[in-house]
């Protein structure tokens, strides 16, 4: 046993309290995986970059790499197209947190409190309009009265976000509606025609497809897309393959890199496109696919309704609408500082009670101060951003985050405006079942707003 015990690694494992208990490799007091090497040693995987592999193990690991056969079925899918819907090829570069937070605290005190006042001006001139829309739509009665098949996997949380998200494509017409049974729903599509009807629905950042599946419960689709890179268990699938005149297609890919236009069975069909918090740059890619190429053979929106969130995620390469964040007159930097703020918005306590972003000062406790004669001073005792970052309360650091986050999806909105649909802003959902509460939902022009 002691003999067993002097082969083991001798790298010790905070969080176990212990060694690790795998066999050293020769003239080595460590193992394979805690060996020290030198980092130029270690390269990424060009298939996979999210991960690193020993330069010596590269030939092997690329012909066994998991992504592999993924990637060889995907590049030979037709609505594959590296990058289509990433965003100014220039920007190749990512900017990451840690860079994002360098920009904030590089920043002079003086100049700091001038971006928090241009972020103040420019939310009261263009987030004054985003109305509370929680809807809870008759169609959605069998999920809100549990009358679907009781194996889902759902919380009611997660009901009331997706019936809202429903509703409000109700609202604007997008959507038929079917008060009655789901079999009924499904007996009457070929029914509905016209040049309202929507026969299909895509998906982005589908998950495990819940989002659709509530869809095809309560108003009737033909044809259903999941856009989803990642795989999951437990998958709305099986219980939507088994609807009678309903086809699914889930598409592991990237949105980056779709092209929806080459999806031939959606070539000039008539569809909604969905998706429940995509996450940062996300949205924008998915706006970029639905709307940026359009030509007589390209799938036709009907309506959206996307559920932001992660906005510190967003990059100036992908976001949908520069030219509007420019003329507001903030610079890519400035850009990207306000993604850092909007990490903010989970700051304060959001279980009970979340603050409006209405009628707090954010300058408040920051160093400055109005004289008698009116000019402002700064504070000689705050010599940093960081400090007086760290003088902020909660709340208005908080409220700041949700401030950014408008100002982002605002700019979003107004792209999606300008390429043919009424879009707005909305509040789908109370902040306190979740404080990622914000919807741009859009229809077209006679759509009805009642």
């Amino acid at each position: 046993m002691a003999a067993r015990s002097g082969n083991r690694c001798n790298f010790w494992l905070p969080k176990k309290k212990r060694s690790c208990a795998n066999t050293r490799i020769e003239s080595s007091m460590f193992c394979g995986n805690h060996s020290q090497r030198l980092d130029g040693e270690w390269i990424p995987c060009p298939i996979d970059p999210s991960h690193s592999v020993l330069q010596e193990n590269l030939e092997g690991h690329v012909k066994r790499c998991p992504l592999l056969k993924q990637t060889v079925a995907l590049s030979g899918q037709l609505f594959y197209q590296k990058g289509i819907n990433a965003g100014n090829e220039e920007e190749e570069s990512v900017v990451t947190s840690e860079m994002k937070r360098n920009l904030l605290y590089s920043m002079s005190v003086s100049k700091f409190h001038q971006l928090i006042k241009k972020i103040e001006t420019l939310h009261g001139g263009i987030c004054n309009d985003i109305e509370d829309s929680y809807l809870s739509p008759e169609a959605c009665n069998i999920w809100y009265n549990k009358e679907i098949d009781r194996k889902l996997p759902f919380q009611e949380k997660h009901v009331l976000q997706q019936g809202s998200i429903l509703g409000n494509l109700d609202k604007i017409g997008a959507l038929k509606r079917c008060n009655k049974s789901v079999e009924s729903c499904e007996s009457n599509l070929e029914e509905k025609d016209g040049d309202n009807n929507v026969s299909a629905v895509v998906e982005f950042g589908a998950g495990r497809g819940y989002l659709t599946q509530m869809l095809a419960d309560c108003y009737g689709v033909k044809r259903v897309y999941l856009v989803e890179r990642k795989s999951y268990k437990l998958k709305a699938d099986r219980s939507l393959r088994q609807k009678e005149n309903l086809v699914l297609e889930r598409m592991r890919i990237d949105i980056e890199d779709l092209n929806l236009n080459a999806v031939e069975s959606l070539r000039g069909v008539p569809y909604v496109a969905i998706g429940k918090h995509l996450c940062g740059p996300a949205t924008d890619l998915s706006l970029r696919c639905c709307l940026s190429r359009q030509d007589g053979e390209s799938p036709v929106l009907r309506g959206l309704a996307i559920a932001t969130c992660c906005h510190h995620l967003c990059q100036w390469k992908s976001y949908i609408n520069k030219e509007y964040i420019i003329s507001l007159g903030i610079s890519k930097d400035e850009f990207h500082t306000l993604t850092w703020f909007t990490s903010w918005a989970v700051d304060d306590d959001h279980g009970s009670k979340v603050p409006g972003v209405d009628g707090v000062d954010l300058l408040a406790s920051n160093a400055k101060e109005e004289q008698e004669g009116g000019e402002e001073v700064e504070d000689d005792s705050l010599s940093s951003v960081e400090e007086v970052v760290k003088q902020m309360k909660p709340m208005e650091r908080a409220v700041l985050g949700f401030k950014c986050k408008q100002i982002i999806d605002a700019g979003r909105m107004k792209w999606v405006k300008k390429h043919g649909l009424d879009s707005k802003l909305v509040k789908y959902i109370p902040a306190s079942i979740s404080p990622e509460n914000t919807l741009l939902v859009a229809g077209k022009h006679n759509a009805s707003n009642t």
